[in-house]
């Protein structure tokens, strides 16, 4: 089984790698594979609402999202962190993740679990926390916790290694993503199915 991690900061080795880092460490721990995917620091396009990816099955603008969607395919389960701008995840993943589920998240995503995390050096963190984890309750994707919220705090990565409760909050995260990837692989194994599927229903407010 796999676990992708998502690195939403520019910072290819910050304050967000090193708490991911320690949720892969935990993972692989229990035996799981991990990748973790960089967004890096070139610019990820908005959605621009052209509506074609209903049509093509993928999004139409041509970057990391398509790249992470062949990816996602072959992925078991997700973790996604973000370093906290203005109370917010990066805009760089929030525009990725507008796009990646739009685009994919009936095929792709469904009832894969996923998390959340969230680096700042103070504050922020529980609203940022908040906007990633809507993505995945959208999405029919089961959200796994840990002992708090999971955040870490610090400026720099020596920072972050110092939250011995961030650390801690991150390894407890990994190792219940292990274990609820092992009990859906049981269920799966015993013959118990997935839930009845029903078309879409869509309810505009305006008359």
């Amino acid at each position: 089984m796999k676990v992708t991690l998502v690195n939403g900061s520019p910072n290819a080795e910050g304050c967000t790698f090193t708490a991911l880092s320690e949720v892969a460490s935990a993972l692989n721990k229990e035996g799981l594979e991990t990748e973790i995917f960089q967004l890096g620091k070139k610019p990820i396009a908005d959605c621009i609402a052209c509506g074609q990816c209903q049509k093509l099955g993928r999004c139409a603008i041509k970057d990391k999202v398509n790249d992470f969607q062949e990816i996602a395919k072959a992925s078991d389960g997700f973790i996604f962190g973000s370093p906290v701008y203005y109370a917010s995840a990066s805009g760089s993943l929030t525009s990725f993740l507008d796009r990646l589920f739009f685009s994919s998240a009936r095929e792709v995503f469904y009832l894969k679990p996923a998390a959340a995390i969230v680096s700042a050096r103070r504050a922020g963190t529980t609203a940022a926390f908040d906007q990633l984890n809507k993505y995945f309750t959208i999405s029919q994707m089961p959200v796994i916790s840990s002992t708090y919220w999971n955040m870490v705090h610090g400026f720099t990565p020596a920072d972050v290694r110092q939250d011995l409760e961030g650390l801690q909050i991150m390894r407890n995260l990994g190792r219940n993503m292990a274990w609820f990837l092992r009990c859906k692989e049981a269920g799966l194994k015993a013959g118990v199915p997935f839930p009845e599927k029903e078309e879409p229903i869509m309810t505009n407010f305006i008359k």
